[in-house]
């Protein structure tokens, strides 16, 4: 069985039924030249009827490889911001990870709620993308017990970062390091298992409570970087060149740490 074949296979095994509308398998390079293949798909979730768009971003290693998922900042629904992060996905894949970017919202969401409390009116937008990333673990367990599980990382930017500092909360002892790109709302865990690491821009704060206090960094050994050079806007394929370079040290970083 060839390799596209296998990871189309794959992908239909992810889920307990698979939409039948594959966008179709791409080839790209990353700046060091190494081949990363794309593949997207749509999956659907029986038990919430939800179909859960994803995007593979992969080596050609298969096995062993550790996991990220990784969860895209706000879109007002509009689709297709599980894609707008190749620059770090692709150098992810091209690294050897085993790369699933989720698209969490559909057009038939309701929006996200931009009065209120944040932390009251967006639970169930953040609640909707923990689950969304517990289907996609559990599934891959299934059909791929060949993949590392003992050594998940997830990585969200903004309403994604957000996604993904509740998940360990949500769902205890799944993964081992959490990596937020400039989530504002929802608390990080003070915690040391999973690892915390989180980047800052340069030009939104926080709300009270979501970053942790220098005791509690040193005490939980979380690692919080300032990007003085980066605003909020610029963590996705905005980024410039020199952006994209300081973002993509800093993961791997603290992935090898």
């Amino acid at each position: 069985m060839n390799q596209n074949l296998f990871l189309s296979l794959l992908l239909c095994l992810l889920s307990v039924s698979c939409v039948n509308n594959r966008k179709g398998t791409t080839n790209h390079y990353d700046s060091m030249g190494s081949e990363v293949q794309l593949d997207s798909f749509k999956l659907f979730d029986k038990s919430r009827d939800r179909i859960i768009p994803v995007a593979l971003y992969h080596s050609k290693q298969l096995h062993k490889q550790r996991i990220i998922i990784f969860s895209h900042g706000y879109g007002a629904n509009k689709g297709g911001d599980n894609l707008l992060y190749s620059y770090l996905t692709e150098n992810l894949a091209a690294n050897g990870y085993f790369v699933v970017s989720i698209q969490h919202e559909l057009p038939t969401d309701d929006l996200i709620p931009l009065t209120g409390i944040p932390q009251i009116v967006r639970r169930p937008f953040w609640d909707r993308g923990a689950d969304n990333i517990l289907f996609v673990i559990q599934e891959l367990r299934k059909s791929n017990p060949g993949l590392d599980f003992k050594r998940i990382t997830l990585i969200g930017h903004s309403n994604g970062g957000d996604m993904t500092a509740l998940f360990p909360q949500k769902y205890p002892d799944m993964i081992s390091k959490i990596i937020t790109m400039d989530n504002r709302r929802m608390a990080l865990p003070r915690t040391s298992s999973p690892k915390v690491y989180s980047l800052r821009s340069s030009d939104f704060p926080a709300d009270d409570g979501v970053l942790p206090t220098s005791e509690e960094q040193v005490r939980y050994e979380m690692k919080i970087i300032k990007l003085n050079n980066t605003k909020h806007g610029e963590m996705d394929n905005d980024a410039n060149n020199e952006q994209r370079k300081e973002i993509n040290n800093h993961i791997m970083a603290f992935l090898n740490d």
